[in-house]
C-alpha cells in the first residue's frame, strides 16, 4: 500500500515549478490531489499529467489572493473528495527591488500572496478539519494531518533587493510555530520548509530575458543578475542550484507517515548555504 493511500492533499501553486513537482510526489504515494494555480492552463496540465499516472487530481485555478478564494477551495475540496490531510501553502513569486525603491503596493503584495492568504487559507480549512477530527475522534481512529508552509532562506538570512518578499516569509515562522501549538489537539502537525537557490522561472538570470513575469497581467521584475547568480552558487557547499523536484522533497518530508511526531519546525532545504 502506498503511503498516502485513501489521503487528500490540497497544493496550491502546483501548475508549475515546485509545487507542481511536490503534487507529482503527492500523487505517486496515493494522495488525491487539488491542483491550484493562478494559470488555469498551467493547473489543467498538471491535474492531466496526474491522471496519466492513474492517480486522482482536480483542478482548481485562481489567484490565491482573490475574494473569497480560501473559502471557495475550502468548499471545493470537500465537495470534491469530502476531507482533507494535506495542505500545502505554496503559491508565490517575488518582486525584488532594493528598499528605496520599494512602494507600498511592493509591500502589500508580497505580504497578500506569502503571509495573508495562507493565513486565510489555513482558517477557511478549520471547520472541514473540525468537522473530520470530531468524527473520527468518535470512532476511535484520529487521522494524522499535516499543513506545509513553504518559505525562503531570505526570510531566516535575509536578502538584499527582497525586503518585502523577505519580511512576508518571516511572517510565516510565527504563524507555523503559533498554529502548531494551537491545532496539536487535533493532531495536525504544522512545519514550515525555507528553501534556498532552486531553478525555476523566478531565479533565472536576467540576461536572457526571464528577468519579468506577468501577475494577472502586471509585469513583476525577478530573477538575478548572471553575477549575482554565480555568487550565490559559490557560497552553497553543494555548488548548485536545487531542481525543482529536489526542493519538492524537503516539503515532502512533512507529508509523509514517519513524519507523524514533527511540527512546529522549519527546516532549509538549501545545499548547506551558510552567509
Amino acid at each position: 500500500m502506498r503511503k498516502l493511500e485513501n489521503s487528500v492533499a490540497v497544493v496550491t501553486g502546483s501548475g508549475r515549478g515546485i509545487g507542481r513537482e511536490l503534487a507529482f510526489l503527492l500523487a505517486k504515494e496515493g494522495a488525491k490531489v487539488v491542483v491550484n494555480d493562478l494559470d488555469p492552463d498551467a493547473a489543467a496540465e498538471t491535474q492531466a499529467t496526474i491522471v496519466a499516472m492513474g492517480a486522482c487530481a482536480s483542478a482548481f485555478p485562481r489567484s490565491v489572493t482573490s475574494l473569497n478564494f480560501a473559502e471557495e477551495l475550502a468548499e471545493f475540496t470537500k465537495e470534491t473528495f469530502g476531507d482533507v490531510h494535506i495542505i500545502v501553502n505554496n503559491a508565490g513569486y517575488v518582486w525584488n527591488e532594493p528598499v528605496h525603491r520599494t512602494t507600498d503596493e511592493q509591500w502589500e503584495a508580497m505580504q497578500a500572496i506569502h503571509l495573508t492568504a495562507p493565513f486565510r487559507i489555513i482558517r477557511a480549512f478549520h471547520p472541514l478539519l473540525r468537522e473530520r477530527v470530531d468524527a473520527e475522534r468518535t470512532e476511535g481512529k484520529l487521522a494524522s494531518r499535516r499543513i506545509v508552509n513553504v518559505a525562503s532562506i531570505a526570510a531566516t538570512r535575509g536578502t538584499a533587493g527582497q525586503v518585502a518578499y523577505s519580511s512576508a516569509k518571516a511572517g510565516l515562522f510565527g504563524l507555523t510555530r503559533s498554529l502548531a501549538k494551537e491545532w496539536g489537539s487535533m493532531n495536525i502537525t504544522v512545519n514550515c520548509v525555507a528553501f534556498g537557490l532552486v531553478d525555476t522561472r523566478l531565479t533565472a538570470t536576467t540576461e536572457d530575458g526571464t528577468g519579468v513575469i506577468k501577475i494577472e497581467g502586471e509585469k513583476r521584475r525577478v530573477g538575478f543578475l548572471p553575477n549575482q547568480r554565480d555568487a550565490l552558487i559559490r557560497s552553497i557547499p553543494l555548488a548548485r542550484a536545487a531542481s525543482a523536484e529536489e526542493a519538492a522533497g524537503g516539503a515532502f518530508i512533512f507529508c509523509l507517515p514517519e513524519a507523524s511526531y514533527i511540527t512546529g519546525q522549519c527546516i532549509e532545504v538549501a545545499g548547506g548555504i551558510a552567509y
